[in-house]
């Protein structure tokens, strides 16, 4: 019980050090402090996970309370089951490889401090939101990630497209962060309470299967969802979040911020069970999600682009999983995503750190024997994104392809689309392999990597390959679906898809025995790839139908009438101070005078009302 507190204080404690050092701290004793920090928050987490499998018990720890108006009583308090356990675990585990990569990634930028203040803030803030016992102490962690985000996405903020992103980043998740908050606000007003359990208690007591009521609570709840875990339609900031450093998006991809989403309705599954139209939402956002960003990947050139898109592609498979009603299959895949996820991205780093800072796939190729580490954890981590049997990723989509089977009426066409996404993963993930590591050499790497890169990878690599072999603690947390009883044929199919996928990326662009070429250079290829490449043109909708309007009424109002009365009202101001400035001359002579005609005006007045 007591380390409890402490797992969200270490990284804290070092970002409120690393903040005040103001850059000044050593560069060994910075990386000692952002990297070491989240090592000792694993460390407590594993303690307390530890002794969870051991006895199953739940623990709750308030430390004080937050505020008291009326019966408004909010608290600092932790609640930790096996749904906190295994998000703690993912944090801190992932997080504390992707900061000891960090150490050599970053060791020549000159802000080193300032990278590992806001890495840790990062982390803090996530802890906290998982690990709260109530919505509102939630809502402060899922705002902090928010910050941090915007901060770290723009780290390099001298690069204006950096800010410009970090910005959109902000902007676009704060739309879905308002969502959210309404919903806190109708929780509270019609339950009285956002403490999680007491919430979900009252809910279950006073609210009917398909009331309004709860369908509008959590679709506010999604929509705040929809804006963390970047799912359409306010999926259009995560591609441009790669400005940050490779590390950085490692981070927001696999491990934090973009989980927010999927953990805040794993976590409120009891609600949204009071609202089947919502739960059907959430698996339509997200089958159409990782649909839309798995053809956005295929046409795309920047390596970490690809691996952005297919996030946003697999967060889509955990949506359809919580939607489909199996909570404990989108938490596991949760998992093995931050672990394949993260190997991705730090592979990706590691490529770009030895190939001076190139992104560009078609100006790579060859890298198989000139990186070999970088080639084999890329190899493993994308054989798990495209879930080929016996990876992580396998054991964790597949239960997400049956389930969607098993939903009645809509279950053929929710396994189809998801089937579609798998088979399209496969290719643009064998795609990425094939272009980087094989064929010929474009640009030839100046370094290897270290071992602070290197661990890192091999550790992910084991996970990525044996994670999918973890028992996660969620029994008793969520609800239990079981393996669906589904025929042979769609099994089959299922696990047959990926390497259906793998043989036509084989045959594309290493094996060449089938070109595309033709195709491509059509005008309805070229199109179709210039479409997709643009992300389906959801950024050019959203800047003809609000950017660009918003913008030009600002401009329009820079001049607007109502300011004609206050510019007025400066000019008076401004005229009367130049005026009594002008009384003030220096001149003593000048002062006595106008002191004794004032007094003598003053007795003159004094005297005529006397009388």
């Amino acid at each position: 019980m007591a380390t409890i507190w402490l797992i969200p204080f270490f990284p804290l404690l070092s970002a409120t050090v690393l903040i005040l050092s103001t850059g000044r701290m050593p560069r060994q004793l910075a990386a000692l402090s952002g990297a070491g920090s989240v090592g000792l928050s694993a460390l407590c987490v594993a303690l307390l996970a530890r002794g969870y499998l051991d006895t199953g018990e739940v623990r709750e720890l308030t430390l004080w309370t937050w505020m008291a108006i009326e019966n408004f009583t909010p608290k600092i308090a932790f609640y930790i089951d096996g749904l906190t356990i295994v998000m703690m675990s993912v944090i801190t585990g992932v997080g504390f490889l992707i900061h000891l990569y960090s150490i050599e990634f970053m060791w020549e930028d000159e802000s080193l401090c300032r990278y590992f203040a806001y890495m840790n803030l990062f982390v803090a803030a996530m802890l906290l939101l998982v690990m709260a016992d109530n919505l509102l102490l939630l809502y402060l962690g899922w705002e902090g990630v928010g910050l941090c985000s915007y901060l770290l996405v723009g780290f390099w903020y001298r690069d204006a497209n950096n800010g410009k992103a970090a910005r959109k980043a902000f902007v676009v998740t704060r739309v879905g962060d308002a969502a959210m908050a309404l919903g806190l606000f109708l929780l509270f007003t019609e339950l009285g309470t956002l403490d999680i359990q007491p919430l979900m208690a009252a809910a279950n007591a006073n609210w009917q299967v398909g009331d309004t009521l709860p369908i509008l609570a959590t679709a506010l709840l999604l929509g705040g969802a929809v804006g963390k875990s970047a799912q359409l339609p306010l999926h259009t900031w995560l591609p441009d979040a790669m400005a940050g450093p490779t590390p950085v998006s490692a981070l927001i991809h696999a491990a934090t911020m973009v989980t927010a989403g999927v953990y805040l309705i794993a976590r409120n599954y009891e609600l949204f069970l009071l609202a089947p139209p919502t739960l059907l939402a959430v698996a339509g956002v997200g089958l159409l999600t990782l649909l839309l960003a798995a053809f956005s990947a295929l046409a795309q050139q920047d390596i970490k682009r690809i691996l952005a898109y297919s996030t946003i592609s697999q967060i889509g498979y955990m949506f359809l999983a919580l939607g489909v009603g199996a909570f404990a299959s989108g938490i596991f895949h949760l998992m093995t995503h931050a672990f394949f996820k993260a190997l991705l991205f730090l592979a990706a780093g590691a490529v770009i750190h030895c190939l001076h800072h190139e992104h560009n796939i078609f100006r790579m190729g060859g890298l198989r024997t000139r990186l070999p580490l970088v080639f084999w954890s890329f190899l493993i981590g994308s054989a798990a994104l495209a879930a080929l049997p016996f990876t992580s990723g396998f054991y964790s989509k597949d239960p997400i392809l049956l389930s969607a089977w098993a939903v009645a009426d809509v279950g053929p066409l929710l396994w189809t689309g998801g089937l579609l996404g798998a088979l399209l993963t496969s290719i643009y993930s064998f795609r990425l392999v094939f272009l980087v590591f094989f064929g010929e050499a474009h640009t030839e790497p100046d370094r290897q990597p270290g071992w602070k890169m290197a661990i890192p990878l091999l550790l992910l690599c084991g996970l990525s390959l044996v994670g999918g072999w973890f028992a996660l603690p969620l029994s008793g947390v969520l609800p239990q679906r079981g393996h669906p009883e589904v025929g042979h044929l769609v099994e089959t199919v299922s696990i047959g898809t990926p390497l259906l996928g793998l043989l036509i990326a084989y045959l594309l662009f290493l094996g060449r025995q089938v070109s595309a070429a033709g195709l491509l250079q059509s005008p309805v290829g070229k199109a179709l790839q210039d479409f997709w490449y643009r992300g389906w043109r959801i950024d050019g909708l959203y800047d003809a139908l609000l950017v660009k309007p918003f913008t030009g009424l600002a401009r329009w109002w820079r001049n607007e009438p109502v300011d004609l009365l206050y510019n007025a009202l400066v000019s008076l101001i401004r005229w009367g101070h130049r005026g009594v400035l002008a009384l003030q001359t220096g001149e003593l002579r000048w002062y006595a005078t106008v002191m004794v005609f004032g007094l003598v005006l003053f007795l003159a007045v004094m005297l005529r009302n006397a009388t």
